[in-house]
């Protein structure tokens, strides 16, 4: 509305405080006489546990304890997402180690550096097993089985009902197999976490976690204690994108040793150890079958996807049913048909990452649309047009059993084609061709369809003034560097005009804010935005009814002043309150101001809910270079228009556009997790991860559309994680078409020098591979119906 701050460029407020240094992480936080942990981890991929020799460690100097699972007493537990009991992770390995990295043991010691010294002389006793890393493999008969009791490595399977007519209708069916990369998380600050023991026997954790009331849940059921017993804070995290969501082994065992030694424990993971024991993602295999008449339009999609669970699936098992929950994407199908297989291996178990299961599914749909492309001789912007859903569709219901609340899918394609000079481009890529030249161009396109708050759509607001005219705000969606609080501050002040550089967005603290769902799935705007909106708007209801009450007028004749900050009778300015005088007053008159929500003072809290998730949508292009003699990529351009409902704050949003893009980017040309045949880890620091700089990319050209929700007073949806869901399509189809006339079909990512050069000199050879083979045979069984030991995908849709 006209003179509203919202919708305008407002600087982050909590930038001064990260610049300078004066941000306190969990490893900043200076416990009083706290003891420091160090894990023993497992070198091997898979062995017998037989023993652990730990006198040494013990008697070395500053070492308080040394720490087995039977010195601790703790009970396998599931993290975020429970599969299966057998899967059930000891906090410390017992008599089985599946991975390396796993922790076997835990030396406490005064100071950090003792506590390392002391765990390099602990000795495990450890009779190899043999290992598999490959999911595909896993699932193969003979494959050594990582749980006997559970029969096989088919952690979970699901399969369709079978539509043997799916491309009844279809001319072609174009076919690849697509390998989606397994990632690191990779956050700035590694995992870390600190707890101890206050006066009145209750556990304090300090967590740096994106779910402060999911940890404080699952502690208690791990450690069997009562709510009131754990209170669980988050001071400032220094990134999560999903990695840091759950309860982690390390974050329990840190807890049951303040509670055992009565005494501060602090625990900060190093950079190798998080590569190796933080949650890893993506790690999908996806067989794509994709319908098409001969004039491109749709007709079925067919997926046969297999998952990596790790060594103990968990969350990340889940994740390939939020890829089938987003496979209907931008586009008109009449038919899909979508069977999973998720594999245990001797690997790092996976979870969430930025995206979580939709990066996934945009990925193979946008492979397969260029695919189309390619052999149906159609212009790759020209396909998409003549099959995405139309405006009037929506609120559209998918064929996976979702509903799309609103969009314009054609609006960001279109504005991208323009803003991209996408025929220019074209003209150029062929005028290259036509000359021979050696540096190749590539223009990939990608349009998508995400979910956003789609694991809960109920949040926490609070909002309190304070007799220095200041405000704070709580919210049960923490933040870690997205600009929580300068997004919540713009919407406070909006209604009550105070500063927003005198509003504060509290860390959040379980003892003070009642309920939460935590920061992920792209749900802090349109969830934690709306309840602070709301909250405030009770705020201003008592504030009225308290100027009324002090000023002796009609509580309707009382009005907020925004451009003043005051609150006074209309059109009598002069006599018009502060809100540090009414804050005071409340203060002082506590009967004064209805207090029936629970809050003292002038406050108001609530929870919202806005009923269901939200769908951004949007289009990327990347513009990309390919030296034919070496095969090295250099990214020249990349586009995002991404539309996410109404835009609170464009700066915010396109700070997220460029964190997002830079995600996607990085998976598309140089992340991968990879190990050896035995289970060693290939990448276990960032000599040998693929983690790019600001050098390695161009000025990214971000924009946005608006195609507001009706789900949330906002009009928001979420925008995290939408341009790494969009980007790594763009640039890996750019990469392709690049080598497009050359005969190169596909690509897998990471599309590393050495990958492209091999895919250049097998075209100039005549050996390119064909991009299909036959899905692995734990598929033909589940569609035979034959018993396969694993469970369904059907609770993960509410994940």
């Amino acid at each position: 509305m006209a003179g509203s701050i919202l919708g305008t460029r407002v600087l982050r407020t909590e930038d001064p405080e990260l610049l300078l240094g004066a941000a306190q992480y969990v490893d900043d936080l200076g416990l009083d006489g706290a003891l420091h942990a160090v894990f023993v981890r497992s070198e091997v991929a898979h062995g017998r546990l037989l023993g652990i020799d730990v006198d040494e460690a013990r008697s070395m100097p500053g070492v308080v304890g040394v720490f087995t699972a039977a010195g601790l007493g703790l009970r396998p537990f599931h993290g975020m997402a429970k599969v299966h009991d057998h899967f059930a992770r000891p906090p410390l390995a017992v008599d089985t180690v599946r991975f390396v990295g796993e922790p076997v043991a835990v030396v406490v010691a005064d100071t950090v550096v003792r506590a390392r010294d002391a765990a390099a002389t602990v000795v495990c006793d450890i009779e190899l097993l043999d290992v598999v890393v490959d999911p595909e493999d896993a699932m193969d008969d003979g494959a050594p089985v990582l749980f006997p009791e559970h029969g096989d490595n088919v952690a979970m399977a699901t399969t369709d009902v079978v539509q043997p007519d799916i491309f009844g209708d279809a001319d072609v069916v174009v076919r690849g197999r697509y390998v989606n990369s397994r990632v690191a998380v990779a956050p700035m600050e590694p995992h870390a976490a600190a707890a101890r023991v206050d006066g009145e026997g209750r556990l304090v954790m300090y967590g740096s976690t994106q779910m402060p009331h999911m940890l404080k849940g699952l502690l208690c059921r791990s450690l069997k204690l009562p709510p009131e017993q754990v209170q669980v804070i988050t001071p400032h995290v220094g990134g999560g994108f999903g990695g840091k969501a759950g309860m982690y082994p390390e974050q329990l065992v840190v807890a049951a040793l303040a509670l055992q030694l009565q005494r501060p424990v602090t625990w900060m993971s190093t950079r190798s150890e998080d590569m190796l024991a933080l949650a890893h993602s993506r790690a999908q295999v996806q067989y794509v079958e994709l319908g098409c008449r001969n004039d491109g339009t749709f007709t079925g999609l067919r997926v046969h996807l297999v998952g990596d669970g790790g060594a103990y699936p968990g969350m990340g098992a889940y994740l390939p049913a939020g890829t089938r929950r987003m496979s209907n994407g931008t586009y008109a199908f009449s038919g899909i048909q979508f069977d999973i297989a998720v594999a245990t291996t001797n690997t790092t178990p996976t979870g969430a990452y930025r995206g979580a299961g939709r990066p996934e599914a945009t990925a193979l749909l946008e492979r397969a649309v260029d695919q189309a492309a390619l052999t149906l001789g159609i212009d790759p912007v020209e396909i998409r047009r003549r099959n995405l859903l139309d405006d009037d569709v929506f609120p559209f219901d998918t064929l996976t059993g979702v509903t799309y609340d609103s969009g314009a899918y054609r609006t960001p394609l279109d504005t991208l084609v323009d803003l991209a000079g996408y025929d220019d481009l074209r003209r150029e890529q062929a005028a290259r061709r036509e000359r021979g030249d050696r540096m190749l161009l590539g223009i990939g396109v990608a349009a998508y369809v995400e979910i956003t708050a789609g694991g809960g759509s109920s949040e926490y607001g609070a909002v309190e003034v304070h007799p220095d005219g200041s405000a704070t705000v709580l919210a049960g969606t923490s933040a870690h560097g997205q600009g929580h609080q300068t997004a919540f501050a713009m919407i406070v002040s909006d209604q009550t005009g105070i500063p927003v550089d005198r509003i504060r967005l509290a860390a959040v603290d379980t003892d003070q804010v009642r309920t939460g769902g935590g920061t992920g799935g792209s749900r802090s705007l349109q969830l934690g935005g709306s309840a602070v909106m709301r909250a405030t708007e009770a705020l201003v209801t008592k504030a009225r009814d308290l100027a009324a009450r002090l000023l002796e007028a009609d509580p309707a004749d009382v009005v907020v002043d925004v451009a003043t900050g005051t609150v006074g009778v209309a059109g009598v300015p002069a006599n018009a309150l502060t809100w540090a005088q009414l804050a005071e007053a409340a203060a002082e008159q506590p009967d004064a101001v209805d207090h029936d929500d629970g809050t003292l003072g002038l406050a108001a809290q609530l929870d919202f809910d806005q009923g269901g998730a939200t769908f951004p949508f949007g289009a990327h292009l990347a513009v990309v270079e390919v030296d034919r003699d070496t095969g090295r990529v250099t990214l020249l351009r990349h586009l995002a228009v991404d539309d996410c409902g109404t835009v609170l704050n464009p700066l915010l949003v396109e700070g997220q556009q460029h964190g997002g893009v830079a995600a996607g980017v990085s998976q598309a040309l140089y992340e991968v997790v990879q190990y050896d045949s035995f289970g060693n880890p290939l990448t276990g620091n960032f000599m040998d991860y693929g983690i790019p700089s600001a050098a390695e990319f161009p000025s990214f050209e971000v924009h946005s559309t608006e195609t507001p929700t009706p789900l949330n007073p906002l009009g928001a949806k979420g925008i995290g994680e939408a341009s790494t869901i969009g980007s790594t399509p763009a640039v890996q189809n750019a990469v392709i078409d690049a080598l497009a006339h050359l005969g190169v079909r596909h690509i897998d990512m990471p599309c590393s020098s050495e990958r492209v050069w091999r895919a250049i000199r097998d075209a100039e050879d005549g050996t390119l591979p064909d991009p299909w083979r036959e899905p692995p045979g734990v598929f033909a069984r589940l569609a035979a119906g034959q018993e396969v030991d694993a469970v369904g995908l059907k609770a993960a849709e509410g994940i």
